[in-house]
């Protein structure tokens, strides 16, 4: 099949006329490799067919159409067509169907197979001296060889897990089980491995079992923030003795207690009273403004907290190619305070992350101040970010993320209440503006500075132009120097080495990384280095593998786990698909607004990675994690899709 790509790109490969290298909106690849949409697809198709033996597509036993995506199949077995659900002819033989959901997105197949659930071994199995606490009443399988029958055979000889730590957690579940059960089905241990392992940091930032009840129960006292939002909502601050310190009550000091044990070291503060004597440890002493520490970014490559894409495996690649600043997915506050895992686990830092900083998404001051009192005890950051800037509906309507550029008031409060409440830097991240012709940045940047804000990013469009405009970086120099002496960033349609130099003439701090990094995460390394990396299809592919193991150590190597990181690794090809390479281009660099035409690239493996089909994305995934189980079906979300 490459030699096929190369005769075709020698040739022209049929390259459509239309398309030609001064088009707009078009990146400029080179007319040996363009070609049109009817010979991309019967490329890929040929060589599909061809590893399949001649024999019909999978999940298509009927003959059907291949081409038809995957969720309408699935729409069409079940019997639903043009949104309705058709009768069933006789109700005693055949159930009726449940009533179909209104709403968007309610008719998407889901995610998230169903049968997973059918025959899951009970977790307490996989645990050493662990009982199960639910007895008779468990839903989970208690037979492991039950289980081991219709457990579906093993991905790969070689287990992630058990070469990384020398241990595998998953046991019998794990589908890479092969590589370490003994022969009486007993989980292998690589002592030296694992007594090697002992010594390197962790992962950080996890919710405890012990904080998590206590937050669902309400049991968290959060005196420092509500201290600081009555001073918010009485004016301005009373004078306060410079001889005092801040202590707690008995029943205050007995409650933080107790979330100490859940997991971090808390700092509360009382009413002032005048000292007695000379200070000793019992004395819990706030950080004034000026002995909080500085955060010192300007001139570094800053990794923009990314929804859904920007996970931890993602993060690893990014450090690895040279981001210096990282920040985690946005985190909404109030599922914080209700202590919700998923939600949690996007605070998560690995290792490799020496600047990390969590961003946090809330409409009103009292939740987003206690949000941020609770992290201050329970996790380990360098600065917390608050989200001024996401444009999604689920988000704005609520009073959130750009809604509250519109809200001054609101805002200052909650700026004012978290700032107060921290430890580490506070930073905010923000857009032009609401409208597209009204920018409100420049107003807020000097109010921001007068808050206390340590640091902020602004990305170079508003919500209205999502992406359909490029940034305005003019806009973004100007406020460079409102904002003066505070430190700004800029953000928007950085793509190459180029990019950034131009952006930083701006007289910007330093420059944030957001879709550039998704379309090629080696653009940290271009920019450090000065260059244009023509990265090969196959160190792509090992970028990719590297990002599954990756994976596999964060969300498991477990069913579930395997298809989590699938699932992720999908929503990153989605971007991957506009990556040009740079030896098919006419001229440099590739601009993030030129989407690429139909083109075979210089071998099969780069071909397949321009393709913009979810089903060639899977097979990408099905290379590096086994086949598709049935029932699987990827449709990007909603949050996916506003960063397009």
């Amino acid at each position: 099949m490459a030699e096929d790509a190369e005769a075709a790109a020698e040739s022209g490969g049929g390259g459509d006329p239309g398309v030609g290298a001064g088009e707009r909106g078009v990146a400029p690849i080179k007319a040996q490799y363009r070609t049109t949409k009817e010979r991309f697809h019967q490329y890929l198709e040929a060589d599909k067919r061809e590893d399949a033996g001649q024999e019909s597509p999978a999940g298509d036993p009927d003959g059907s159409d291949p081409a038809e995506p995957e969720a309408k199949r699935i729409r069409l077995e079940d019997g639903q067509e043009n949104g309705k659900t058709e009768v069933a002819a006789e109700p005693s033989e055949q159930p009726q169907m449940p009533r179909r959901a209104r709403g968007q997105n309610k008719s998407r197949p889901h995610v998230k197979p169903t049968h997973y659930d059918k025959e899951r071994l009970c977790p307490s199995l996989l645990q050493e001296s662990a009982t199960c606490a639910f007895g008779d009443r468990c839903r989970f399988l208690h037979d492991v060889g039950r289980y081991l029958e219709t457990k579906p055979a093993d991905l790969g000889p070689r287990c992630v897990l058990f070469d990384t730590f020398g241990r595998c957690p998953y046991s019998v579940t794990c589908r890479f089980a092969g590589a370490h059960l003994g022969p009486e089905g007993q989980n292998l241990v690589q002592d030296d491995v694992v007594a090697r392992c002992v010594h390197l940091p962790p992962v950080r930032n996890g919710l405890s079992r012990a904080l998590q009840q206590q937050l669902r129960k309400r049991q968290v006292c959060f005196e420092r923030a509500e201290q600081a939002l009555r001073r918010l909502t009485q004016g301005p601050k009373p004078v306060v003795p410079e001889t005092t310190v801040a202590t707690v009550t008995p029943e205050q000091n007995s409650c933080h207690a107790q979330l100490d044990t859940a997991g971090g070291a808390s700092t509360p503060s009382g009413s002032p009273v005048p000292t007695c004597g000379p200070l000793t440890d019992e004395d819990i002493i706030r950080l004034r403004p000026c002995e909080k520490k500085r955060l010192d970014i300007s001139g570094k490559l800053y990794l923009a907290p990314l929804t859904t894409c920007g996970n931890l495996p993602f993060r690893r690649i990014c450090k690895r190619f040279g981001a210096d600043v990282t920040c985690g997915e946005m985190a909404v506050c109030t599922n914080l305070l209700q202590g919700q895992m998923s939600e949690w686990a996007l605070l998560k830092r690995h290792p490799c992350e020496d600047m990390f900083g969590v961003q946090l998404e809330g409409a009103f001051p009292d939740t987003m101040t206690k949000c941020a009192e609770l992290l201050n005890r329970t996790i380990d950051v360098d600065f917390v970010d608050i989200n001024v800037g996401c444009p999604i509906d689920l988000v704005y309507k609520k009073g959130g993320g750009c809604a509250l550029m519109n809200r001054s008031a609101k805002f200052q409060q909650i700026v004012r209440g978290v700032n107060e409440v921290l430890d580490v830097p506070l930073t905010v991240k923000m857009r032009t503006g609401v409208q597209e012709r009204v920018s409100l940045a420049h107003r807020l940047l000097p109010e921001l500075r007068d808050w206390g804000v340590a640091l902020v990013t602004l990305h170079g469009r508003s919500r209205e132009q999502r992406y359909t405009r490029l940034a305005d970086w003019p806009y973004i120099e100007q406020c460079a120097k409102l904002a003066s002496p505070m430190p700004l960033f800029g953000n928007g349609d950085i793509l190459s080495f180029e990019d950034a130099n131009c952006a930083m003439q701006t007289g910007v701090a330093g420059v944030m990384i957001a879709r550039g990094a998704l379309l090629k995460p080696w653009l940290f390394t271009e920019i450090k280095e000065q260059r244009h990396w023509d990265i090969s299809s196959s160190e792509r592919l090992d970028i990719l593998r590297d990002f599954t193991h990756y994976g596999l150590e964060h969300w498991g190597s477990d069913t579930q786990g395997v298809e989590r990181t699938r699932r992720f690794l999908l929503e990153w090809l989605s971007f991957l698909c506009r990556y040009v390479p740079v030896g098919l281009l006419e001229r440099l660099p590739q601009r993030i607004n030129e989407r690429p035409p139909y083109y075979l690239g210089r071998d099969h493996l780069e071909t397949l990675m321009a393709s913009q089909q979810a089903a060639d994305w899977i097979r990408i995934s099905e290379m590096l994690l086994g086949p598709v189980p049935p029932g699987f079906a990827f449709l990007p979300k909603h949050k996916a899709n506003a960063y397009k």
